[in-house]
């Protein structure tokens, strides 16, 4: 099979569930979002292999140290599955995986974890210091992007509120990670001075 099949050449493309419509219609544009999303987190998670990572050494979660390489690995993987939710058509939702409460609990412990670690500021802080942390803040911006694309498509076709709760968290993920990041790689936080 090749990978063109010209199918799209007039503008038109296939839902999961073989539904063809325009690139345009708002779940083509929210998985297309996903999708991009998936890339920049890999991106992240390859710029942090064979790093010293908080992990080794002070980052624990209930004790058991965790390995943020592989944390975004099960981020990418679940962002997968809410790519294909995404593109679902009017059938074959129940056919596809789903995201539970679970997928959000295990970002919500990795979140206090972060939070506990590196404290709570009162003002915002501004992106960089560093091309990890830098990829963390434009994670956390596409992540927003495909939210309210994810609520586009709820408004008009519903989305798994389960999916969308997760989503919302993620962007809150990569926020703390960049701080966390911030702190190991020994950057000082600069903040927003208006």
């Amino acid at each position: 099979m090749k990978v063109y099949t010209k199918t799209g050449d007039e503008g038109m493309t296939s839902l999961v569930d073989g539904t063809r419509v325009s690139k345009c219609d708002e779940r083509v544009e929210a998985y297309g979002t996903v999708d991009e999303l998936v890339a920049f987190t890999a991106l992240l998670r390859d710029e942090l292999r064979g790093e010293e990572l908080p992990g080794d050494d002070y980052y624990t979660v209930s004790g058991t140290v965790v390995d943020i390489v592989a944390q975004l690995g099960r981020v990418e993987c679940t962002l997968m599955t809410l790519s294909a939710l995404l593109a679902a058509g009017e059938s074959g939702r129940e056919r596809l995986p789903q995201l539970k409460d679970e997928d959000t609990i295990f970002l919500e412990q990795r979140i206090d974890a972060m939070q506990e670690e590196v404290g709570i500021v009162s003002g915002f802080t501004i992106a960089g210091g560093c091309r990890e942390v830098s990829l963390c803040h434009v994670c956390r911006t596409v992540c927003r992007r495909a939210e309210r694309a994810a609520l586009r498509v709820d408004a008009r076709y519903g989305v798994d509120r389960a999916a969308l709760v997760w989503l919302n968290r993620l962007s809150d993920y990569f926020y703390l990670l960049g701080r966390l990041l911030t702190k190991h790689f020994g950057i000082e936080e600069e903040y927003w001075k208006p």
